[in-house]
Parts: structure tokens; C-alpha cells; sequence
């Protein structure tokens, strides 16, 4: 088997950082690099650098990835949910409205922090927006 030129490099970048594990790690809201130390300084915030290990962590771009996927998420979660309970139990609109809201806000509030944590891995296995400079 060859590998091109390009296939190559992404050998190279990539090497030494297993994308899973890292993205798992930070799913778990724990440094990409060690696994140890905490990811965030609060509910959404990403750490400058890593309590243990001293990996720069400011370098992600997480922006607006983990809030559209947590809409992702809980949409294709919710919508045969609520599909299904008003079908089998007809609950008033009042009911529906609120545990319908209560669900998907208690799901989006779980999601979010996991989900960008998760994204700063995944950006710091693949040596993006500047995590494999030296």
C-alpha cells in the first residue's frame, strides 16, 4: 500500500495524539493531553493551560461547533419522544409544554459543556488552529 505525499503529512501531524482518545478525554472534560487535569475553569470556560501537564489549551476554536451539535442532539432525541407520548397518552398542552422544555433544557445544559469538550480534543489530536506548534 502507497500513501501520497499528502496522505503523509496528515501521518505526520497526527502522530503521537490518538483522535479518540482525546475526544473522549474531553468529553469527560479533562486536558486532551494527560487525561488528569480539569478542562474547564467553569461551566463553558476552556483553562488557558492544563493544571497538570502545562498543554496550551486557549488555542481552540470551539465556537459555535458544540451548541449546534447539542440542537442536533436533542432534536433527533425529542421530536419521536414527543411524537410518541402524545400519541399514546394524549397529555394536555400545558403538560406537554413543560416537560417537553424541562427535557430539552436539562439535555442541551448536560450536552454543551461535554460536547466542547469533546470538540477541543478532537482540535488538539488533529493539531489544529495552532495546538501542534511548538
Amino acid at each position: 500500500m502507497t500513501h501520497t505525499a499528502e496522505s503523509q503529512e496528515h501521518l505526520i501531524e497526527t502522530e503521537g495524539r490518538d483522535t479518540k482518545e482525546a475526544t473522549l478525554r474531553g468529553w469527560r472534560r479533562r486536558c486532551p493531553s494527560c487525561g488528569s487535569g480539569p478542562l474547564m475553569d467553569s461551566y463553558l470556560h476552556v483553562r488557558d493551560t492544563c493544571a497538570v501537564c502545562d498543554e496550551e489549551l486557549h488555542h481552540h476554536r470551539a465556537d459555535d461547533g458544540p451548541a449546534w451539535a447539542a440542537i442536533v442532539i436533542v432534536g433527533h432525541v425529542m421530536a419521536p419522544l414527543m411524537l410518541t407520548v402524545y400519541t399514546a397518552y394524549r397529555p394536555e398542552a400545558w403538560v406537554m409544554a413543560v416537560g417537553t422544555c424541562t427535557l430539552a433544557t436539562v439535555m442541551s445544559l448536560y450536552l454543551l459543556p461535554r460536547l466542547k469538550g469533546a470538540f477541543v480534543g478532537f482540535q488538539w489530536a488533529r493539531r489544529m488552529h495552532g495546538f501542534g506548534e511548538s
